[in-house]
């Protein structure tokens, strides 16, 4: 009986975690693509469209090289699981970790990915509240007893 009890708890958590994360876009665009748009925005798996704010998109292009126009994806992905702490929260890829780094003042890390704490995420939240969004993760793992 705990064993069917387990499954279906997973399967709510899973089922919970995409209902949350219902606002992200099927795809993120990059940087140099949304440039060009005369309305820069993301549509959401939800079918929403999501603007992003023009003055934020030159905000972030004056804080990366050029060369990493096509490498940053937007909306940045602020990510939240209980694994990075309950105050705190994950940024990844090498663009996308170098903006954030540039907005938040903050040294660079020599890896892919950043975690930030609760000030910062309401940070940039607050200098680019139309260019982040939340993303909710969980990790289901399986206990292995021998």
């Amino acid at each position: 009986m705990a064993f069917s009890n387990e499954i279906s708890d997973k399967k709510l958590l899973i089922k919970t975690i995409q209902i949350m994360n219902q606002h992200l876009p099927g795809k993120r665009l990059y940087l140099s693509d949304l440039l060009k748009m005369d309305k820069p925005g993301i549509k959401g798996r939800d079918n929403t469209f999501f603007v992003i704010d023009r003055s934020e998109l030159e905000l972030i292009s004056q804080s990366l090289p050029r060369f990493m126009w096509d490498k940053l994806r937007l909306p940045l992905l602020i990510e939240r699981a209980p694994d990075f702490g309950s105050n705190s929260a994950r940024i990844q890829g090498e663009a996308e970790v170098e903006v954030v780094s540039k907005v938040l003042k903050k040294g660079k890390p020599d890896n892919k990915y950043m975690i930030i704490y609760m000030p910062e995420i309401r940070e940039l939240r607050r200098v680019l509240p139309t260019a982040t969004q939340y993303a909710f993760l969980a990790s289901i793992r399986e206990d292995i007893k021998e």
